[in-house]
């Protein structure tokens, strides 16, 4: 090779080189300086999640309920147990659900279809897609929420949980004593409020702590070990298996996802297209402004003006239904009506729909939405909109789109399940046409 051809084919390596350094280096200065000005403490790092087994490092425990590896164990178990299902409202349903029927990890711990069922469903279809009621079972009897469940990914994040935010004696829930009655009379325990859902959870959905659980499963060992300091006597109950459980959704983290490793110093992680939609995130989109904790979620509650589960086929739900009603349904005050807990944003990718009430099916619905800011639900005003209407270019939109797509994506969430289950029962659903539906004997 000449020197004359190789000077040249230097100076173009060069300048491409010059060329790729002018593009990405500032983009990743200006975007870590925008996490910056986001961050509590002023650092990226607020924004990184702990590994899963540091346990000190999740935020928000219970003083209760301290977390250890035997409580994780024990309450990973009994989320997927389908043997938990010992209080159905009919036979045909006896040890046939779980609390991940309605929180399936491949579908971002959510239902794969647009309302949870479990008591009275039956199906599986495509990770949870094709779950339908019961021929026998009247639409009343069945356990289905009037609002798409939240989902455990990420839960350490929150401190009241809920859209409502009902549950737990702590944080927004201090001073709201007057409202603790119904499904919120958990709350005079004192426990925060994954710990309280938890139980009240046990007979909301119709799960028990029996003999058989205990002894035929064999779950007394696991809850021995778990909980070797109470006594026999208060040791096997709905409390301290809510205590098991909530010690194991802590560490549901979506700690691998593309942003987590961005942020720990990997600056391949991202690609161009989205760092960008980091920054429209983060700045003109105005997203950061109320998906602001590590999770991208908040313990604040707007009206949004999104449709509810009934205006779209709901099962057991109606416009008489106080679940629609929000944070307003727990405090009984006006300004509270319509009003919704702020959601995590990890793995939206894995999502069927989005909102309490399943009214949008994709990512691209969900962020036209909130550059519009127009209500669509009866019930809110625009006034009561707390989004103000946005503008962004088709590529600033595609960019954030990539962004809440791709870079908070964890794609290997299915960490968090067991192998298997101590009954032996196929999870998370056990009637025969899920079986049928799962491949499970």
């Amino acid at each position: 090779m000449n020197k004359e051809l190789l000077l040249t084919l230097s100076v173009i390596i060069l300048f491409i080189f010059s060329c790729s350094k002018d593009i990405i280096v500032p983009l990743d200065g200006e975007l870590v300086e925008s996490i910056k000005d986001w961050s509590k403490s002023g650092s990226v790092d607020y924004f990184i999640m702990p590994s899963s087994n540091d346990f000190e490092s999740l935020p928000n425990q219970d003083p209760q309920n301290k977390i250890t590896i035997e409580k994780i164990k024990l309450g990973q178990m009994l989320f997927f147990e389908t043997g938990l299902a010992q209080s159905p409202q009919k036979d045909e349903s006896y040890e046939t659900y779980s609390c991940s029927s309605c929180h399936v990890p491949s579908k971002g711990f959510l239902p794969g279809r647009m309302q949870g069922i479990a008591d009275g469903g039956i199906g599986f279809g495509e990770n949870g897609s094709y779950r339908t009621i019961s021929p026998s079972y009247l639409e009343s009897e069945i356990d289905a929420q009037g609002n798409r469940p939240m989902t455990v990914m990420n839960v350490t994040y929150t401190t009241n949980t809920l859209w409502s935010g009902t549950f737990g004696a702590n944080d927004k829930n201090v001073g709201t004593e007057e409202s603790w009655t119904g499904l919120a009379e958990v709350n005079h325990t004192g426990f925060a409020g994954l710990e309280a859902q938890n139980i009240e959870g046990f007979d909301l959905h119709r799960l028990a702590i029996n003999d058989k659980v205990l002894y035929e499963f064999g779950y007394a060992e696991l809850f021995d070990r778990a909980f070797p300091d109470i006594p026999i006597s208060e040791r096997y109950s709905p409390k301290t298996a809510s205590f098991a459980m909530g010690a194991y959704l802590r560490t549901i983290l979506t700690n691998e996802a593309p942003f987590q490793n961005y942020l720990k110093g990997d600056k391949k992680a991202l690609t161009a297209s989205q760092k960008n939609g980091a920054l429209i995130f983060f700045g003109k989109a105005g997203c950061i402004t109320c998906h602001n904790s590590p999770s991208f979620s908040a313990m604040n509650f707007f009206a949004l003006g999104t449709q509810d589960m009934y205006e779209i086929g709901g099962l057991n739900t109606s416009s008489e239904d106080a679940r629609i009603q929000g944070r307003g349904m727990f405090t009984g005050k006006e300004e509270d009506m319509f009003k919704f807990k702020v959601p995590q944003l990890y793995n939206l990718k894995d999502y069927v729909t989005f909102f309490h009430g399943s009214s949008k099916n994709s990512i691209e619905e969900v962020v036209d939405f909130k550059l519009n800011a127009k209500s669509e639900n009866p019930n809110v005003t625009d006034l009561m909109v707390a989004l103000s209407p946005r503008e962004l270019n088709d590529i600033e939109r595609k960019d954030l789109i990539d962004f809440l797509t791709n870079a908070l994506h964890d794609n290997s969430m299915e960490r968090y399940a067991p192998e298997s289950i101590l009954s032996g029962y196929c999870f998370p659903n056990n009637d025969e046409i899920s079986k049928r539906d799962m491949q499970c004997d």
